[in-house]
């Protein structure tokens, strides 16, 4: 059984989730973090419990006339087929199983020496990505600054980097102002789902050439 985790997404992040202000990718990340971690889940509860009493002082708004008559069609829809599940992510947290199962191709494809990928949100629009990285251990990472938000999940294994150690169910969270370099740790690959704003900041000119290449 996996231990609490110890690095938790902010206050402003969790409060974003809750109001469904945050983009795609980024919800995606709190989504998987939530389904392993009950602190952040209560907070996300609380939140969402103030602004429903919030909306309950709401002034009320006139709905469509054909409101009520789309709803009651939607609801009347038969449910979906289930989705087959690629082999090998059964243990990965729901929201993301859930992603990865509507992919026509979640395969591992190779970015790097020791890094392997799967873009989990192609077209992803705003200059953003979102990737399930696998890494062998041991790997260091390019050194990079942000031009937006990185929120990172582990899923599996472990990394540090200057911000302090992280393991599996815990989230990092980096923004412009933040410039690392994570390097994996342990015996295990070390799998994390990764989504961004913004494209990073290379600071080797080797990468900065090649970046086109990695999508990030």
């Amino acid at each position: 059984m996996l231990s609490p985790p110890h690095h938790h997404a902010s206050e402003a992040v969790l409060l974003s989730y809750a109001a469904g202000a945050l983009p795609a990718g980024l919800a995606l990340v709190v989504a998987s973090h939530l389904a392993l971690c009950r602190s952040c889940t209560q907070r996300v509860e609380e939140a969402e419990a103030v602004g429903g009493c919030l909306l309950d002082d709401a002034e009320e708004a006139a709905l469509a006339p054909e409101a009520l008559e789309q709803t009651w069609s939607r609801s009347a829809d038969p449910d979906p087929p289930p989705l087959e599940m690629p082999s090998g992510f059964a243990d990965l947290p729901g929201p993301l199983r859930r992603v990865l199962a509507a992919l026509p191709d979640a395969r591992w494809r190779m970015m790097a020496p020791g890094v392997r990928r799967i873009n989990v949100m192609p077209g992803i629009r705003g200059g953003g990505s979102v990737n399930l990285l696998r890494i062998k251990p041991g790997v260091r990472l390019p050194h990079h600054g942000h031009s937006g938000v990185e929120l990172t999940l582990l899923v599996h294994g472990a990394f540090t980097d200057e911000s302090g150690h992280f393991q599996a169910g815990d989230l990092a969270e980096a923004e412009d102002d933040v410039a690392h370099q994570p390097v994996t740790e342990g015996a295990n690959d070390c799998i994390c789902l990764v989504a961004t704003t913004a494209p990073l900041r290379f600071t080797s000119p080797v990468f900065r050439m090649m970046q086109p290449l990695f999508g990030l």
